[in-house]
């Protein structure tokens, strides 16, 4: 939607040439209660996420001897090279009567995916600079599932309700104007985009940290779309990775379903009725050098020479199943999976 929703066609061009961000769409992987970074083996980690991405995600996916390129058989982005895995949490509306059902996703505008999220990687607006892709075995996550409160909230992750489903009028970028850090308490028209952004700055030796934190950073000044350096101690300039997920709140805008006290009614899988501990997680897997040559050639848009790019269909059609087998809540639940 950045390219799509912000600007009229002309200008969006425009932007996408400055920026040099790629943006393509990946369809739902599975929907599952596992969590190979942060909960690595554990079957079933403490609460539901969406996935995108390799269908070799299982829960362990240990780095020095899983290598997503190698073992997938299939991807459900669109660029048929990108095997990394990219998962959030779900979302769930909690009705007046304490079920829960979960709340549908869809392709963003301008993707012929399904359900799944926008991934973009971002060069940004300085020509010049030296992006290095990830490295294989990197991952990281941005967020924490157990936050509750606004001051302690990571910058980059927010929320923006929409008026309608052609996500008019245009808006402004991502995490400004309108958008908040906390759930919107209004229903919407057009349902909830919800922005995910990540670091950009790498410490240049680690793939991980024990918080999956602390090998990165954002810039030390300024902004990464305004070229912002990076620190010291993470030197190395990265692409900027930024999920959109498109939620389909429509059909829960009754406010008589909403609580009785008048609260908002939607929740996060780990149980969060704020909004707060939104967050996301990223298992780099792209084939070969793939995304270097990609960031090289300051590739813009889903479709772009250096890289292979697969039909919609085929994206569509990689899925997984289940590794815990439960209900994730198309019907009506008596309570959060895990809770």
């Amino acid at each position: 939607m950045l390219l799509k929703s912000l600007l009229p066609a002309a200008a969006a061009v425009q932007m996408a040439a400055a920026q040099e961000l790629m943006r393509f769409g990946c369809s739902q992987l599975t929907i599952d209660r596992i969590d190979p970074l942060v909960e690595p083996g554990n079957l079933p980690s403490a609460h539901m996420h969406q996935i995108i991405g390799g269908n070799s995600l299982n829960a362990s996916m240990a780095p020095v001897d899983h290598d997503p390129p190698t073992v997938s058989t299939c991807t459900s982005c669109t660029y048929s090279e990108d095997f990394s895995n990219y998962w959030t949490a779900n979302l769930y509306f909690r009705a007046r009567n304490g079920t829960y059902k979960r709340v549908p996703q869809f392709a963003n505008l301008g993707l012929g995916v399904q359900a799944g999220m926008t991934v973009y990687y971002i060069r940004g607006y300085s020509p010049s600079a030296t992006v290095k892709a990830f490295p294989a075995g990197f991952r990281m996550l941005v967020g924490d599932p157990m936050n509750r409160a606004a001051a302690t909230m990571q910058k980059g992750l927010c929320y923006r309700c929409e008026a309608n489903m052609e996500q008019n009028p245009f808006g402004g970028a991502p995490c400004t104007g309108q958008d908040t850090q906390a759930f919107p308490k209004q229903a919407c028209g057009g349902g909830w985009r919800v922005s995910v952004h990540f670091p950009t700055c790498w410490d240049g030796k680690n793939l991980d940290s024990p918080d999956h934190k602390s090998h990165v950073a954002y810039p030390a000044s300024g902004t990464f779309e305004s070229g912002g350096a990076c620190p010291s101690t993470h030197p190395v300039r990265m692409p900027q990775i930024m999920y959109e997920i498109m939620f389909d709140t429509r059909a829960f805008n009754n406010k008589a379903e909403w609580p009785a006290d008048g609260s908002q009614p939607f929740v996060w899988s780990m149980n969060d009725t704020t909004g707060f501990g939104l967050h996301g997680d990223y298992l780099f897997g792209w084939k070969g050098d793939a995304l270097q040559r990609a960031m090289d050639g300051k590739c813009s848009g889903d479709r772009c020479a250096p890289l292979q790019r697969q039909t919609d269909q085929a994206a569509i059609d990689c899925v997984k199943s289940q590794s815990v087998k439960e209900d994730i809540g198309d019907q009506w639940l008596t309570g959060l999976p895990g809770w």
